[in-house]
This record gives structure tokens, C-alpha cells and sequence, in this order.
């Protein structure tokens, strides 16, 4: 009677528990879709054509566009011709952001994208797999009347990719290409106020130098930034997610301390868990307030893989630790042919970002897809990781599978014990199931928000009430996932109660305020459980 009273007041607290973390990742996909701005803004800027006919155009002034001093400007590239106005000698100037605005460190990065309009011309043809070479420069100031300070200088190659919907006739002159947009910029960081792009078209017919690139008549920039709104919003989340997830740490490893055993395989790979979730949540990103932290891109790439990875690991040792099977039990040896492919995974997306993001850091116009060699390089990468994902997930379909058709079969052996312990294993079955479906439901939901990111509008509309979509999806998978290791750490701490053997009169001995544990693992001080017990038995036989 006492192990039934238990029982239910243990399925009582799970379920308030339950209750609580739904409440909770309500509020988190709220945040985001009520009190939120779209993540992202996209601004277009069109760039000025200036003229600039001194011998050395790079140990001169920079080119405004607009301004007190701006330059002197070209209406199109037909005045070029008529004034003889040498193409070496027309800078296209981008000033960041427009005019009487100001950049923000709250926006956190700058991405820009390039189109080109190109017009076709019976003697300027473009040239089937034409690149393009801009001479390109990059400057910031922070007062209007300040001298603009270079950032990055660089000369980059980029392929054009561009069809042309008529006929190529006498007729047809003036109409412009169809392009696909062009990498251009990426910076981590939105330190200063205002930004100067200038674009050079060197041309050198003996080198073949921007020859056969059709006739470019203007050149077109999309900036793309982190809203600042959304921002203090992620920055808040952060920083309250951050102490909730240490306190249960703290508190978890402090349970498995106080036992007189070792802490086994699964314990550790929870905590591992959660240091790598507490990893994420640390609010460095406060810093990059007051400081020019280029590399914080690349900083949240890492954070994020090692999240996943250590994720990813702990679902294959999770099923396995489950698995009750004596043999490979509380060994991380034993789990090399499902943990491998997340590593060989993880290494080859980490060399693709230092390829692509670590080049940025001194190189913000670099971009890896701009070569065919390093186009091939990062399609390897990325190919090879996929294949490891593919991997990963049969070894863990295959795993799922037994731990259930076990599970199951050990339920044929409860009815041979007494009333309340039957009720306490039977509880514990149960909640690692129930473990099992908010783990799929957390990866499904990930799934689908992402997909319903991309396929909206980016808002959603109810009478007066708008809902950022994209927002809710990145604060409420954000939240989920914290919750998610919340409920891990919390369900699976140790518990420090006996059940003994010799205790089969359907009291399990253990006072009505005394908590269960619900690992199927470990209950025992100095070693497995019943359950782990009758499994090993079973096997056996």
C-alpha cells in the first residue's frame, strides 16, 4: 500500500513537473513571436558611381557618395565615354547605412550580397564562366567629420552566373542579364557607426582582367543585420537561462557526489550536457557591446557544435545505457562505431567554418564558394558530414528499437514481484518512456519550426496582433532545449533510497516524503538497480 501511495505521489510530481516546463516553453516561443522584432532586416543600398583620375587611387581619400565631401559622380557609363573616362578610373562607393542613420553594435553582424546589373551588347558579350575581379576596400568612422580608417583591403574573384531570357540580337541590346546574387561581406561585429565600401573594376585586356564580363551598368549591395531589438532580447534570454541551468548543475553533481560509488557512464554524460548547454547560455555576447569582437560569429559556431555534438552523443549512450545488456554497460569503448560518425562529422563541419569564417576574421570578402577548389573543398566537408549524420541516425533508430522491444520484453517479468515494488518499476518504465517521446518531440519540433521559418512570410497576422515567426522559433527551440536538459538533470539525479532485496511484502520501506529516482539504472547507494539486476538475469538465461 505505502509503495502504490509512492508511486502515485512520484507520477503526481512528474506530472507537475510536466506541466511546468510546457508552461515555460509557451512563454519562450512567446517572447519571441510578441515581444520580438523580426531577428534579421535587410536594407538594399545602390552604389554611387565616383570618378577618380589621380595616378595612385589607393594612398588617396576615400570616395563618399553623399555628404559634405562627396565625390565627383557619373550619371552612367555612356557619360564615361563621351568625357573619355577610363574604366580604372570609376569607383562604385557603398556608404553604410543611409543617410542620416546610424549602425549599432546591437546589430551584432553585417552580411552583404552583390548583384550586378548587366546589360547585353552585340560588342561586349558576356563570356560563358566570366569572372569578375573587384578591387574592393573597406573603412569606418564614428563622427561624421572624422578621417575614414581602413578595415580591410582586399582583391577578390567572383564567378558570374547569369542567363539571358532573349534572343542575343541587334534588338535585344540594353536588356540586362538575369544574375544570381554574389558573397560579397560578412563582419562579426557592428562596432562602429558608419562604414565605407568603395568597388573598383580594374580592367587589363593583356591579363584578361575584367574582359568578356558584359556591360555592368550598376552595382547593387543587400545588407543584412541582426535587429537590436531582437537582440536584448536574446541577450535577456541568456542571461536568464544561464544561472537556471547552473543551479541544477551544481545540484545534480552534488546528488551523484554524495553517493559512495563512482559515477557511472550516464551520469556523466548528462553533466557533460549540461556544461556544454551552459557553455551556449553564457552572455559573452554582452562584451561585444563595448568591444570590436570580430570573431564572435565563429565563437557561436563552435558553442553550437559542441552542443549538438555532445547532444547527439548522449541520445546513442541514453538508448544504450537502457539497453540492460551486462556486457558493454557504463563503457564510452563500448559505444565507438555510434559516437565516431558524430565525430568525424563534427571535425569536418569545424574545418569547413575555419575555412570559411576563420579566413573572415582577416579577410571579410573572402568567401570559400567563390573557387572551384574550394567550392569542391567545402562540398566535401559538408558531404561527408551528412553521410555521418545519416549514419548516426540508423545506429540510433536501430537502438530506439531494441531499448523498446527489451523494455517491453521485461515487462513479462513484474507480475512475479510483489504489488509495490511491480508499481515502482512499472513507474520507471513508464518515465523513461515518456523521456523517450519528449526527446522525439523536441528534435520533431525543431524540425518543423524550422521549416515553417522558411516557408512564412517571416510574420503571422491576427486582427491587431502580430507574431514573428522567426523570432518564436529561435527563442522557443532556444528555450526548449534548456528546458530539455533541465528535465534530464532533474528526473535523472541519483536517488539515495534502498529498496532491498529482502523487502517483498509490497512496502518498499521509504517514507512518503522521500523522492524516486527515475533512471532505470541506478537506485541503489552501492550499485544497479532491480531492474538492471533482473535484466543481467534474463540475458543470461
Amino acid at each position: 500500500m505505502a509503495g502504490a501511495i509512492i508511486e502515485n505521489m512520484s507520477t503526481r510530481k512528474l506530472c507537475i513537473v510536466g506541466g511546468i516546463l510546457l508552461v515555460l516553453q509557451v512563454i519562450a516561443f512567446l517572447v519571441g513571436g510578441l515581444i520580438a522584432p523580426s531577428p534579421t532586416t535587410a536594407v538594399p543600398y545602390m552604389s554611387v558611381k565616383c570618378i577618380d583620375v589621380r595616378k595612385n587611387h589607393h594612398k588617396t581619400k576615400w570616395l563618399m557618395p553623399w555628404g559634405a565631401n562627396h565625390c565627383k559622380k557619373l550619371r552612367d557609363f555612356d557619360e564615361a565615354v563621351s568625357r573619355q573616362i577610363e574604366a580604372n578610373d570609376i569607383v562604385f562607393a557603398v556608404h553604410i547605412p543611409l543617410p542620416s542613420k546610424e549602425m549599432s553594435p546591437w546589430f551584432q553582424f553585417m552580411l552583404f550580397i552583390m548583384q550586378l546589373d548587366i546589360a547585353f551588347k552585340m560588342d561586349n558579350d558576356l563570356k560563358e564562366n566570366a569572372e569578375i575581379t573587384l578591387d574592393v576596400s573597406l573603412a569606418y568612422r564614428d563622427d561624421m567629420f572624422d578621417d575614414w580608417e581602413e578595415i580591410a583591403h582586399a582583391i577578390e574573384i567572383r564567378k558570374l552566373k547569369c542567363t539571358f531570357g532573349s534572343p542575343k540580337t541587334v534588338e535585344s541590346e540594353g536588356r540586362h542579364y538575369d544574375c544570381d546574387f554574389l558573397p560579397f561581406m560578412e563582419i562579426g561585429s557592428v562596432a562602429h557607426k558608419y562604414y565605407l565600401i568603395n568597388i573598383r573594376l580594374p580592367v587589363n585586356d593583356r591579363k584578361g582582367i575584367n574582359v568578356g564580363i558584359g556591360e555592368i551598368k550598376d552595382i547593387r549591395l543587400v545588407g543584412i543585420h541582426q535587429n537590436g531589438g531582437f537582440t536584448k532580447v536574446w541577450f535577456a534570454m541568456k542571461t536568464f537561462l544561464t544561472p537556471s541551468i547552473l543551479i541544477i548543475m551544481v545540484w545534480y553533481w552534488r546528488r551523484i557526489t554524495l553517493m559512495t560509488r563512482a559515477p557511472v557512464l550516464l551520469e556523466k554524460v548528462i553533466f557533460a550536457l549540461g556544461i556544454s548547454m551552459t557553455f551556449i547560455n553564457i552572455p559573452v555576447e554582452w562584451f561585444s557591446i563595448g568591444f570590436d569582437w570580430t570573431w564572435m560569429l565563429l565563437f557561436g559556431d563552435i558553442r553550437q557544435g559542441i552542443f549538438y555534438a555532445m547532444l547527439l552523443s548522449f541520445w546513442i549512450i541514453f538508448c544504450g545505457e537502457h539497453m540492460m545488456d551486462q556486457n558493454e554497460r557504463n563503457r564510452l569503448s563500448g559505444y565507438w562505431k555510434q559516437v565516431g560518425p558524430i565525430a568525424v562529422g563534427s571535425f569536418c563541419l569545424f574545418i569547413f567554418d575555419m575555412c570559411e569564417r576563420g579566413v573572415q576574421l582577416k579577410n571579410p570578402f573572402y568567401s570559400i564558394w567563390t573557387t572551384e577548389v574550394g567550392t569542391e573543398l567545402a562540398m566535401a566537408f559538408i558531404i561527408v558530414a551528412g553521410i555521418c549524420l545519416c549514419l548516426y541516425f540508423l545506429f540510433l533508430c536501430f537502438m530506439v528499437f531494441q531499448v523498446f522491444r527489451n523494455i517491453s520484453g521485461k515487462q513479462s517479468s513484474l507480475p512475479a514481484m510483489s504489488k509495490a515494488r511491480r508499481l515502482h518499476y512499472e513507474g520507471l518504465i513508464f518515465r523513461f518512456k515518456f523521456m523517450m517521446l519528449i526527446t522525439l518531440a523536441c528534435a520533431a519540433m525543431t524540425i518543423i519550426f524550422f521549416i515553417v521559418s522558411q516557408v512564412t512570410e517571416g510574420h503571422w497576422k491576427w486582427g491587431d496582433i502580430t507574431i514573428q515567426v522567426n523570432s518564436a522559433f529561435f527563442t522557443g527551440i532556444y528555450g526548449m532545449w534548456n528546458l530539455y536538459v533541465f528535465a534530464l538533470m532533474f528526473l535523472y539525479a541519483p536517488s539515495h533510497k534502498n529498496y532491498g532485496e529482502d523487502q517483498s511484502n509490497g512496502d518498499l520501506g521509504v517514507n512518503s516524503g522521500e523522492e524516486l529516482q527515475l533512471t532505470t539504472t541506478i537506485t541503489h547507494v552501492d550499485g544497479p538497480t532491480e531492474v538492471y539486476k533482473l535484466a543481467r538475469k534474463e540475458a543470461q538465461e
